[in-house]
């Protein structure tokens, strides 16, 4: 089944597309499945197609029900600024959770997956849903937790090795250092933060490694679980990594493609 919905907060209206497997099949009832909320990247500017449906269409093979969230972003709307796109997924794992009995999702494995500055939304959730914000607008914050994080290339540093593109969309040109510097999610780790999934290429240039080597270290020290994969060679922006997300060549990179499974792996051993 797919069925897309409204998601909407101060005025903005995200689009959210659920991929939801069959209860049944053969006649007999299927166990609940995990949830995969899925942020695609595009720097906080645009929503990528590459990182949207067809990852969820892999996910839904690999037995977990999804939704793709195409929060809004400026080529949306030029006025929009944080904390919107991070209301709209709030909302969406909430409703995700309200749907669970009618989706056949287990409650307590819904995930969040995010690539680049989506990867950066995923993580704001993981380091802020038990946060005062959140808090007034869902009321109980286990609505919106996500119980484990796959970040995919992730913009998550606003410091030295920062995408600054991304949090100028985010935020502004102007914003006040202080806020600039609570959007670097490496040091916003807590015994809240989920257990997370990790992985990067060596050679990004856009979006530079040390975002996810920053963050596996800070999330070690505090004991949170995580797990890294980097790879030697590789774009930003390799979603599969194959040739249903590739739109040239060089985004076919097998040695890459192998996060996915890596990933399945990630989801169906936590809360098993």
């Amino acid at each position: 089944m797919k069925e897309i919905y409204e998601i909407t907060y101060g005025g903005y209206t995200a689009q959210a597309k659920a991929f939801i497997i069959a209860q049944q099949l053969d006649g007999m009832q299927m166990p609940p499945r995990p949830m995969i909320v899925i942020c695609p990247g595009g720097g906080y500017w645009m929503v990528s197609d590459r990182e949207a449906d067809p990852v969820a269409e892999r996910f839904n093979a690999a037995g977990c029900n999804c939704i793709v969230l195409r929060y809004t972003t400026l080529t949306n709307d030029p006025s929009v600024r944080y904390p919107v796109a991070l209301m709209q997924l709030v909302k969406t794992v909430a409703f995700a959770r309200e749907k669970a009995a009618e989706w056949n999702t287990d409650p307590n494995r819904v995930f969040v997956c995010g690539f680049s500055a989506g990867g950066h939304l995923a993580a704001s959730l993981g380091a802020f849903w038990n946060s005062d914000l959140i808090r007034q607008e869902v009321g109980d914050p286990e609505k919106c937790r996500p119980n484990g994080q796959i970040l995919c290339y992730p913009v998550l540093t606003s410091g030295p090795y920062a995408h600054r593109d991304s949090f100028i969309n985010l935020l502004g040109a102007e914003a006040p250092e202080d806020l600039v510097q609570q959007m670097s999610l490496e040091n916003q780790i807590s015994q809240d933060t989920p257990p997370t999934f990790l992985w990067h290429t060596m050679d990004d240039s856009c979006v530079p490694v040390e975002n996810s080597m920053m963050m596996a270290a800070n999330l070690h020290r505090a004991g949170i679980p995580v797990e890294m994969h980097l790879y030697e060679k590789g774009w930003h922006g390799l979603s599969l990594c194959d040739a249903s997300t590739a739109h040239c060549e060089g985004q076919i990179m097998p040695d890459c493609a192998g996060w996915f499974d890596l990933a399945v792996r990630f989801v169906k051993r936590l809360n098993a």
